[in-house]
């Protein structure tokens, strides 16, 4: 069905584009949009987070910048996409950079905490789409590094979240200094008063799509509130980490994000931590070594639960249940993505039970409610497949390979099967050379999971670890050792087929 974007009106070249990433039938806020959007009128787009919007609003963008070439002039680019988060900037410009290109056009990013100069170098030398995060590109504006008076389209996503960031003025000052001719898309998970002003002030007679409320409850997720002790809290969240698959531990706040990380490492769990204080080269690296499933499990402040994509995350942990419910949607997003189904698990010690009930009925959610304990069959059925926990220092090795590379007499571990890369776990094949490295959840109880290919597993069997330090068992398996850098070949192709 590779005509059916070509049908919508997306130009022969970028439908290409699309089908050597898989990419072949438009999700429904796409088939919704690209009708409009092409045709250049201006568009509202609402729509839950992994329902597609990137494309929804890239492709109209490429085509018609590439329908009536002109010459880019330094510091002014013909088309802006402004967004919350660097990561998300940063997935924006991975996912358009390909239609660009098959277009003849030039893109960049730029956002903060990283030195301005190579932005404003490639500023210099002309840019056609532009990427930014709003404090960033004001102070680029400010120095007269870039100007918007040449924009000819322009797009503001995820909206909600930039007025839950407190972004919006900062917006307003941006949307000002753009042609008020020019067509302009903005693309929201929620349509709050905040964004409404936006809509009011600089869209002229929107044509307004819905798809995939965020509101709404998801289908393709299984919700669990899992009723946990508070003293086996931990030792419950080091169970699920230990599953095989991506796993996303979210926690409230930035200081918990960093704890739980270090502890599961501790407990012989690689683990990589995303939150607020991490330098930009230190969130690049973890979510790196996540998108290419070097790391499978990434402990998270909010920071991620909007922009963060990675289709095959087929588990969500509440580690620390979110203080409102349009953030436990957006959490959850980030599994059952791409047409996959997810399990979403919430942790409830004693005195956050009454919190928790409040937050699903808020959320329209009816999870199915369960005490637990670590090792119950319940967190089996959950995360299926074997657990598998490593020496502190092997984790921490896989976790953070830069900091083990600098150490002066490395241990020598030994091998589990390849020579080449010594100490690391053992997985079983899954089947394909591309899933070198990685591990796939086997099939789940009732169906769930079933979107993920079952695999032979490194077999490590125990509850998990209720000591930090040592204490760990052996790894044995049945697989050939995958080294941590192999895996990054997957990370392209993966996140090419993001919608």
């Amino acid at each position: 069905m590779s005509t059916n974007f070509a049908r919508l009106g997306v130009p022969t070249s970028l439908v290409s584009v699309l089908a050597e990433r898989d990419i072949t039938t438009p999700t429904p806020i796409q088939a919704a949009t690209l009708p409009d959007s092409l045709a250049g009128r201006d568009v509202l787009g609402r729509g839950r987070t992994g329902s597609g919007k990137t494309y929804a609003f890239a492709l109209p963008l490429v085509a018609r910048l590439a329908a009536s070439p002109k010459r880019t002039k330094p510091g002014r680019p013909r088309a802006l996409v402004l967004a919350p988060t660097r990561e998300l900037a940063s997935q924006i410009e991975e996912s358009l950079r390909p239609l660009a290109a098959a277009a003849g056009l030039t893109s960049h990013t730029v956002f903060g905490g990283v030195g301005q100069n190579p932005q404003v170098r490639a500023l210099a030398g002309g840019v056609d789409i532009l990427i930014a995060c709003p404090g960033r590109l004001l102070d680029l504006m400010e120095q007269r590094h870039a100007a918007l008076d040449a924009v000819e389209i322009t797009v503001i996503d995820e909206a909600d979240h930039m007025a839950d960031m407190g972004f919006l003025p900062m917006v307003r000052r941006i949307l000002d200094k753009t042609p008020e001719r020019g067509q302009r898309m903005l693309f929201s998970a929620t349509l709050d008063e905040g964004v409404g002003v936006l809509v009011k002030r600089y869209l002229h007679a929107p044509v307004v799509h819905e798809a995939d409320s965020a509101l709404s409850p998801i289908a393709e997720m299984d919700h669990h509130v899992l009723r946990v002790d508070a003293a086996e809290r931990s030792d419950v969240l080091a169970d699920l980490a230990a599953a095989p698959g991506r796993t996303i531990l979210f926690t409230r706040t930035k200081h918990g994000a960093k704890k739980l990380a270090k502890q599961l490492v501790g407990r012989g769990i690689p683990a990589v931590e995303l939150h607020g204080n991490l330098g930009q080269n230190a969130r690049t690296r973890n979510l790196d070594a996540f998108h290419s499933g070097t790391v499978e499990t990434l402990v998270a402040t909010d920071i991620a639960a909007r922009g963060i994509h990675v289709d095959d995350v087929a588990l969500v942990v509440h580690a620390d249940p979110p203080t409102e419910h349009k953030a436990y949607l957006h959490r959850s997003g980030r599994t059952a993505r791409a047409g996959q189904s997810g399990t979403v698990v919430t942790l409830a010690t004693p005195d956050q039970r009454s919190e928790v009930s409040a937050l699903m009925k808020a959320a329209k959610i009816r999870p199915t409610v369960t005490p637990v304990r670590a090792g119950d069959a319940t967190l089996q059925a959950l995360a299926p497949g074997e657990r598998t926990f490593l020496s502190a220092s092997e984790a921490a090795a896989i976790a953070n390979p830069n900091a083990e590379a600098s150490q002066t007499g490395r241990r020598q571990r030994g091998s589990s099967g390849s020579s080449a890369q010594p100490g690391r776990r053992t997985r079983g094949s899954a089947g394909s050379s591309e899933q070198a490295g990685r591990r796939s959840r086997g099939s789940a109880p009732s169906g769930r999971r079933g979107s993920r290919p079952a695999a032979a597993q490194g077999t490590k069997t125990g509850a998990a670890p209720t000591a930090s330090g040592g204490g760990r068992s052996a790894q044995t398996g049945t697989g050939s050792s995958h080294g941590g850098l192999a895996a990054f070949s997957v990370s392209a192709g993966r996140a090419g087929r993001r919608r």
